[in-house]
């Protein structure tokens, strides 16, 4: 059960700054459903805008591809053991063209990275000098 209250949709109606929020939602995703996370949002209006206009920022178009960047939220969402964005974010990935093999294959990458960073965090191996990135060209 949430700890907040999810807005309906006459709730939404009555105030300007999420019914101006809730549009745009519509609007870029070409579809009158808006998620129960966007709807708890509603409660804090400010928060819904900046977090609403951030995640259409780094979640548009830019250098990586949509699916990837739906995998990486899904990675990430595994790692903070979110279940909502695991599931909202693979529903997404779906609908960007994720096959079955694809999301299977993703998984065992995920559950590799786990494993190996819990041995080597449990190791405290020093890093090579030769994958360091540092600074400047």
């Amino acid at each position: 059960m949430a700890t907040v209250k999810l807005w309906s949709d006459s709730e939404v109606e009555a105030d300007p700054r999420v019914r101006a929020v809730f549009a745009d939602i519509r609007a870029t995703r070409g579809s009158d459903f808006v998620n129960n996370f966007w709807r708890g949002l509603a409660n804090d209006p400010a928060l819904l805008e900046r977090t609403w206009s951030t995640l259409k920022t780094v979640m548009g178009l830019g250098t990586l591809d949509p699916l990837t960047k739906e995998l990486v939220y899904i990675a990430v969402s595994i790692a903070n053991g979110c279940p909502y964005c695991i599931h909202s974010h693979t529903a997404a990935a779906r609908a960007k063209g994720l096959t079955e093999a694809q999301h299977g294959e993703f998984l065992a990458v995920v559950g590799m990275a786990n494993q190996t960073n819990a041995l080597v965090n449990g190791m405290q191996i020093p890093v090579d000098p030769a994958f360091r990135v540092e600074e400047g060209p």
